[in-house]
């Protein structure tokens, strides 16, 4: 376990290094925040630190550190070096600058932000792009707590009912009244479980593939064999799904995500200090980062070291031998999913305590992002109209349109579950491509400003390369295979920083 080791302690030295180097470049001063000036009892709120840091990491987290994760470990342990680099250098640069830009431009959306920077046409692009993945967001975040509940009690519809209900009425309150007194607990039941868990995994201590690793993992891949065939599926996988540019869009939370730029803003109006920012923005990301390495630390120890044989019942072990000698047997990565590894590791290493804490994983922390997400949508359509959200009657009429049409797509999820999963595949990587876009802005805002853009303008290049490339040669798309991946990325790249350097020089 050297390489989980070793990156707990990289992005702790992350986040008081180079953090410190990202607040120093942007330059937070002791001007009036949005909270204090623009203060409407409703979505513009101070609140306490701790809370916001807590609000914030939940509503960017969710499930997504956790299952994106876990299945970013079938990548091998390069998924370790990512979730590092990604998370110091990319994600939480991402996260930090979209939210103080949010402050200094009185709490303003995503769209708001990308047409002020980098035109008006990219600005409508971008607002019924985000809007959108929000509306997905919300509406994929009733659908899969729905199908968990129905297995305690009830049917998926009535679940489905309760929690758009409930969505209804978190988008509409004032932010302090539900979100600032629920959602704070949530947060600290996910961390709480992330630590437990990684107690739990330095006691048991496994041998798991280590980075150095990746060119020899053969020894890893037989041990699972089963009757003198790969169990475990990854060979299969990887041939679909290369590690460039999959990986990357895999995990998306754990290391860089576009969805959080759209968060961000709702703290940026919550805080009283500029100088918070580091604490909530670059801090929640690290923190999300290091829940992510431990879920692909117990991912690696349940597929590669055959934990999985430690935590199931003998009865459940059988039944996945004689599965997989059928002639349609599935592998343990597509036997075992993420939800379910969750479910197995937190009952089988923390009791009824660790049941509970999976459930709340998988059902409150998907529920409380979806409702997050709705109330964005709701902003940034009231910030694109110019309509103000003081009054109740004005909220409505953004919340009741936009929850038509979550409810519409719900519908039609539940009639071609096979259309919907199609468009699901495509949902990390519109979740990326929003990151290229809040990246390409912050280096405008950088290079405007005479700061050093290098802190934006690499990542930017670099997953711009990964969306194009996963866009173009996926099997999805074009199936154009693996080898097209690096030449594809080189030109992508050398296109990027050309078009910069030509803005950059038409601005100066």
């Amino acid at each position: 376990m050297i390489t989980f080791i070793i990156s707990i302690f990289a992005l702790i030295l992350g986040y008081v290094i180079y953090g410190a180097v990202v607040d120093r470049i942007f330059g937070p001063d002791d001007r009036e925040t949005p909270a204090v000036r623009l203060h409407d009892g409703v979505d513009y709120v101070a609140m306490p630190t701790w809370k916001i840091f807590m609000i914030q990491f939940l509503n960017i987290a969710g499930t997504g550190p956790i299952f994106g994760a876990i299945m970013g470990m079938w990548f091998g342990p390069a998924a370790f070096l990512w979730i590092v680099l990604g998370s110091v250098f990319a994600g939480a640069v991402h996260d930090y600058l979209s939210g103080m830009l949010s402050m200094r431009h009185d709490g303003a959306g995503l769209p708001a932000l990308v047409g002020k920077y980098l035109g008006g046409t990219t600005r409508n692009v971008m607002l019924v792009f985000s809007v959108l993945l929000l509306l997905m967001v919300g509406a994929v975040f009733v659908y899969s707590p729905a199908i968990i509940l129905a297995s305690i009690g009830g049917n998926v519809v009535m679940w489905m009912a309760i929690i758009f209900v409930y969505y209804l009425i978190a988008t509409m309150l004032p932010i302090d009244k539900l979100i600032g007194k629920v959602y704070p607990l949530f947060a600290i039941s996910l961390i709480f479980m992330a630590l437990a868990l990684m107690v739990g995994l330095l006691i048991k201590h496994p041998h798991l593939p280590e980075l150095w690793d990746m060119g020899n993992m053969t020894p890893w891949l037989t041990s699972q064999n089963i009757g003198g065939s790969d169990s475990l599926g990854l060979v299969a996988y990887l041939q679909k799904n290369p590690l460039f540019p999959c990986m990357f869009i895999t995990i998306a939370c754990g290391a860089i995500s576009g969805f959080h730029a759209t968060q961000s803003p709702l703290m940026a109006r919550c805080m009283k200090d500029e100088r918070l920012g580091r604490r909530v923005f670059y801090g929640s990301m690290i923190t999300e980062g290091l829940v992510a390495l431990i879920w692909a630390s117990i991912s690696s120890y349940f597929f590669y070291a055959g934990g999985w044989k430690d935590l199931v019942s003998p009865d459940e072990m059988n039944a996945f031998v004689a599965q997989f000698a059928g002639p349609d047997g599935k592998t343990l990565i597509q036997y075992f999913s993420a939800p379910t590894v969750v479910k197995i590791v937190c009952t089988g290493w923390l009791g009824i305590a660790g049941g509970i804490l999976a459930m709340l994983g998988v059902v409150a922390a998907p529920i409380t992002s979806g409702d997050t997400a709705l109330r964005s949508g709701r902003l940034i359509i009231a910030e694109a109209l110019g309509l103000e959200q003081k009054s109740i009657k004005r909220r409505l009429y953004i919340a009741v349109p936009m929850f038509v049409a979550t409810f519409l797509l719900l519908m039609w999820q539940l009639k071609f579950p096979d259309g919907f999963n199609m468009l699901w595949q495509y949902f990390g990587w519109s979740n990326q491509t929003l990151s290229v876009f809040t990246l390409w802005t912050l280096t405008v805002y950088l290079a405007l400003k005479k700061k050093p853009y290098i802190i934006t303008l690499i990542p930017a290049i670099f997953m711009t390369a990964v969306c194009t490339v996963f866009l173009i040669v996926s099997p999805q798309a074009l199936n154009l295979g693996d080898a097209w991946a690096l030449p594809t990325a080189v030109v992508v790249a050398i296109v990027a920083i050309v078009w910069f350097f030509v803005w950059r020089r038409r601005h100066a």
